[in-house]
């Protein structure tokens, strides 16, 4: 996983949760996990995300379309 730091903006895929066949891209802000202090998180909407190695983070939007359109 690339070094992120809080303040940094990031890209990521976003299931619509009442569509689950539809995503997007969008762009989410790396801040500091208000739940598990000393760990990032993405804020997307108004939620925290935990920033995990499991989750698909993009540094751009260029690089983010790329991959939805490889994955999707």
């Amino acid at each position: 996983m690339e070094s992120y730091k809080v303040g940094d903006i990031v890209y990521v895929f976003y299931r619509n949760p009442h569509t689950q066949d539809v995503a997007n891209i969008q762009e989410a802000a790396v801040v500091n996990n208000p739940e598990s202090p000393g760990e990032l998180a993405l804020f997307l909407y108004e939620t925290y995300y935990p920033l995990t190695n499991e989750t698909a983070v993009y540094s751009s939007q260029i690089e983010a379309e790329q991959a939805y359109q490889q994955f999707f």
